[in-house]
């Protein structure tokens, strides 16, 4: 069936999102970009920059911060506190990242999940009702009349008719049971996309991306330690 594909190919696309999501925590840098700012301070380093090249007063700093529109405080998540917002309510780290847009996503999977497992809990408790009835030769039961047409039990040795209520049992039951994985995967994935959300906040993203290549002298080596060659020197910003 159509929306049994869908399903299956639901959860493989969760199931995907969250290794994905594991394995940018798990090989994350011990002390990340973003901590070591919140740490230092978002503008530490123009500041120990200027304060290397001239010396420079705190009022003249904070007057310069005000004229180019800079607020000396800004603020940045805790990716521990948004952790666990998310994980004691769904959606909470995207509501504490001010990720607003995240919600409908986070939010559909949950209601789709949910939906999956209510509708194939029920038709697995109904087909396993039949299926009981079969197996104690109570064919009158409207257990199975209301599931299969007539024309097919009359048509149809018991055995067939016992065997394909079964199979359709167990299959309704193995969807139950993805839905389930489908539930947990949406909301491990709600706690990871917080996580890393908040710890990327601050990532440097500036446009100042660029490789300057310029003629420089160098210190001679081995025997040719008291001269100097030309070479090239190579800088990149990032």
């Amino acid at each position: 069936m159509k929306w049994q594909r869908l399903t299956y190919r639901l959860c493989v696309v969760m199931l995907l999102c969250l290794a994905e999501g594991l394995m940018l925590t798990a090989y994350g840098q011990d002390i990340p970009r973003a901590e070591r700012r919140r740490r230092e301070g978002p503008l530490s380093d123009s500041i120990s920059l200027s304060l290397e090249t001239a010396p420079v007063s705190n009022q003249m700093l904070e007057d310069s911060l005000q004229k180019v529109g800079v607020s000396a405080k800004l603020w940045v998540p805790n990716p521990t506190k948004a952790t666990w917002m998310a994980l004691v309510i769904p959606g909470g780290g995207q509501i504490y990242n001010h990720k607003y847009w995240k919600l409908p996503i986070f939010y559909g999977g949950f209601v789709g999940c949910t939906y999956a497992l209510t509708w194939n809990n029920r038709m697995y408790k109904d087909y396993a009702a039949a299926y009981k009835d079969a197996v104690n030769d109570n064919w009158s039961s409207s257990s199975i009349t209301d599931l299969l047409p007539a024309s097919y039990i009359r048509g149809t040795s018991k055995t067939q008719v016992t065997e394909t209520l079964r199979k359709r049992k167990d299959m309704y039951r193995r969807y139950r049971d993805l839905s389930i994985f489908a539930f947990i995967g949406v909301y491990a994935l709600s706690v990871v996309d917080a996580y890393v959300d908040a710890e990327l906040s601050n990532f440097d993203i500036s446009s100042d991306l660029s490789m300057r290549v310029e003629p420089t002298l160098l210190n001679g080596a081995g025997s040719f330690k008291s001269k100097q060659t030309v070479g090239v020197q190579c800088s990149i910003t990032f």
